[in-house]
């Protein structure tokens, strides 16, 4: 199997509350993809409780078959629905691990 983890900063220039709706957007769009994307397990988007020592605002965990499933998933087009018109408008840094576990 395979995890793929993303974290994302979210454009400072928006409100707490386009913030807050963001986010929401983004889980709801991204868990709304298991079952439609072959190869993808699981997926949690963390929205909330985050601490004041935290450097990005959001975290992807994603649970996939393999890394052939990884590579489906990035180009499969509900995600790129989600990603294109959820994620990356609202967000200025992205980081990601991907890693295979057992």
């Amino acid at each position: 199997m395979v995890k793929h983890i993303i974290l994302w900063t979210l454009n400072p220039e928006l409100s707490e509350d386009e913030k807050e709706a963001v986010k929401a957007g983004i889980k709801e769009g991204l868990e709304g993809l298991v079952g439609k994307v072959p190869g993808l397990i699981d997926v949690k988007v963390t929205i909330g409780g985050r601490l004041p020592s935290s450097t990005a605002d959001l975290m992807l965990d994603c649970t996939l078959e393999n890394e052939e499933a990884l590579k489906v998933y990035a180009q499969h087009p509900e995600h790129l629905a989600v990603a294109n018109g959820k994620v990356r408008p609202f967000t200025v840094q992205r980081a990601c691990l991907d890693f295979e576990i057992e």
